[in-house]
């Protein structure tokens, strides 16, 4: 993948290389092999380079002289030979053997349509000279980040915000309404982002600009209208075997080694399994080990080593690997996070690339598609304990969900009641299966200033994101309503984004997941629920369907969510002191109040409580994390002040 940025001026007046540059520059670590730009006029285009596919003759900006196009392209569009050879058949002819170029003489062909005919991930922008139109977009499931925004006359496009910061004309200020947002779904929904001006292109969404008009319009979402119900269920196993195995060889097309993350878990032993059968060559894959033995599981990944006999390599995270990395994180994230979960990824990521690879399978979107997540579980214990909301064993169930959180397994029956309680008037409620999560992530409110909710006061983000619903969203079944949610929301917004593409791009990774291919998506849509859950055995079709891929010990474990250490990886609670100078400098009463975000006396509370030991939940877990990545988002790109790698503090 690579990085892109482009700047269209409504005066007419033309592009100023040396602002262009400076765009470009900012994203090298998105592309360190190549970098360019393309004037033309009042329009300019930039690029930076991870070469992955036609080393040589994938040049960007990339121009189409006879048809007066120029593109600027991040991603992969993985049936680029099958649309080559397509279009050929229709005339048009290549001087590359590069994606790039499909993707360009796609456009020529089908003009906006041309996204249709792909599947990949992908964050483009194609300046069409003839019909004085920019056409930007984001590929279906948001893997890839599109950012742009208007300053002035002029409209600019990149694939990080640093690099819009990077103009003269584009301001720095914390937007409070996507800040009131990430304190309810885990990131800003899109347009919107954590900076005030500063849009993001929602996924499976185009824009065009064009005669100084900007014009968003939605190309592809997922739906769950149609159903496989009489497909007998060994024939459906078939076909997601087939897709999945397609997806896989797909996504193996490289000009450079491939290799694979390996959590321990199903869906990247899945992954690992499927790109072993298919690659003649020896197989890398990477794990992280915490010190932490309740984040650990390394056991499992050596498992899947054994079976697969891949080249294994590991990193190992302690608690202060998290703090010391984590203003660069940050940095790269260039959002707010509630949780650290992307640090270890980070790490990971940087592992990868010592060891030569610059392309990873990952197992991102099987818990999506196929309902993995414990919050459908949950989802689906709580309509059950509706049909007798005054049951005293009902909600006990809830604690077999959980085994792997001490404080939910501590809690008595009137804590679940009150946490997880369904009341009459939400069991109707379109976001039902993640009120729960919902409400407790906007505990965290409880510590903006009183200007931050003023400035909130008239924005409901759920009333604003149910007004977002797709207009079918009512007639499917709650299990689908809950994987829309969570396809369409944490996924993009932080899974791919702040946990994915951003800590793979830092170390100049691509990463690519097959279980993401449209296709699967796609079909995964149509199954009825009992295939996907039976029971609350997760997953369940496609346990069966690859069921001789992976250790049985992998395929019947419970589903353990990938987790960091949080608290912990800034405070030593032996000692009650931070781990790095820069928590106790943006944590000081004065610091928090100079950023204007978060009520000093509130803040301070909570950090003597992280300093203390005391018991820290999830809430305070993530209000620490969200308080502190919120200082650093604030310091390194409103006040422009970077926080350098920290020394540790002697304790």
């Amino acid at each position: 993948m690579c990085g892109i940025a482009g700047i269209q001026r409504f005066d007419g007046q033309p592009v100023r290389r040396e602002v262009l540059d400076a765009m470009v520059a900012t994203l090298d670590h998105r592309g360190p092999d190549a970098n360019g730009v393309e004037l033309r006029g009042s329009v300019g285009l930039g690029h930076t380079r991870l070469s992955i596919i036609d080393l040589s003759g994938g040049v960007q900006p990339m121009v189409l002289e006879d048809d007066e196009l120029v593109v600027t392209f991040n991603g992969e569009i993985f049936n680029y030979i099958e649309l080559r050879h397509e279009l050929i058949a229709h005339g048009r002819r290549f001087a590359t053997t590069s994606d790039t170029e499909v993707l360009l003489q796609a456009y020529a062909q089908w003009g906006e349509d041309c996204v249709q005919h792909f599947n990949g991930q992908w964050a483009f922008a194609i300046w069409d000279a003839r019909r004085k139109k920019l056409f930007l977009s984001r590929d279906r499931m948001g893997k890839l980040p599109l950012f742009y925004t208007v300053s002035g006359k002029t409209f600019l496009f990149a694939s990080e915000v640093k690099a819009l910061f990077a103009h003269p004309g584009v301001s720095k200020a914390i937007d409070p309404v996507g800040l009131d947002q990430l304190c309810t779904f885990w990131s800003a929904q899109p347009p919107r982002t954590i900076f005030a001006g500063i849009h993001l292109l929602p996924p499976g969404h185009s824009l065009t600009v064009q005669d100084g008009k900007l014009t968003v319009a939605q190309y592809w979402d997922l739906d769950f209208s149609e159903t496989l119900d009489n497909v007998p269920a060994r024939e459906l196993d078939e076909q997601l075997l087939d897709l999945l195995t397609d997806a896989t060889r797909l996504r193996l097309r490289s000009d450079v080694p491939v290799g694979a993350y390996l959590s321990g878990g199903l869906d990247s032993s899945i992954t690992a399994a499927l790109a072993k059968d298919l690659n003649r060559e020896k197989l890398c894959t990477f794990s992280v080990e915490f010190e932490n033995p309740e984040f650990d599981e390394s056991v499992f990944q050596q498992e899947v080593v054994q079976r697969l006999g891949t080249e294994h390599h590991t990193i190992r995270c302690s608690h202060d690997d998290i703090g010391r990395i984590f203003p660069q994180v940050i940095r790269h994230t260039e959002t707010p996070i509630l949780r650290t979960a992307p640090a270890p990824m980070f790490m990971l990521s940087k592992l990868v690339r010592e060891s030569g690879i610059k392309v990873v399978l990952t197992g991102e979107g099987a818990d999506e598609a196929f309902g993995g997540y414990d919050i459908f579980k949950e989802a689906k214990l709580r309509r059950f304990w509706s049909r007798q909301p005054e049951s005293r064993v009902r909600p006990m169930l809830l604690k077999r969900l959980y085994p792997y959180m001490k404080n939910i397994q501590s809690q008595p029956p009137a804590y679940l009641r009150a946490f997880f309680g369904v009341k009459p008037q939400t069991v109707g409620h379109p976001f039902f299966s993640h009120l729960p999560r919902f409400e407790l992530t906007s505990k965290l409110k409880a510590f903006f200033t009183p200007e931050v909710l003023a400035a909130t006061f008239d924005h409901d983000p759920l009333l604003a994101a149910e007004d977002a619903l797709p207009l079918a969203f009512a007639s499917w079944d709650g299990f689908s309503q809950s994987q829309y949610l969570e396809a369409r929301g944490l996924m993009p917004g932080y899974i791919l984004s702040s946990q994915g593409d951003r800590m793979t791009m830092a170390n100049s990774i691509e990463g690519r997941f097959p279980f993401l291919d449209h296709r699967v998506v796609e079909f995964a849509a149509k199954l009825p629920p009992r295939l996907k859950m039976a029971g609350l055995d997760e997953k369940h079709i496609l346990k069966n369907a690859t069921r001789h891929l992976v250790p049985d010990s992998i395929r019947q474990r419970s589903k353990q969510p990938y987790r960091a250490p949080d608290a912990q990886s800034f405070f030593d609670t032996d000692t009650g002191m931070a781990r790095f100078e820069y928590v106790d400098a943006l944590l000081s009463p004065s610091a928090i109040a100079d950023a204007g975000l978060f009520d000093p006396d509130a803040v301070s509370k909570l950090v003597e409580k992280a300093r203390s030991g005391a018991a820290i939940g999830t809430k305070d877990n993530m209000a620490l994390v969200g308080i502190l990545s919120a200082q650093l988002v604030v310091e390194q790109f409103v006040n422009g002040r970077p926080v350098d790698v920290p020394e540790a503090v002697a304790v």
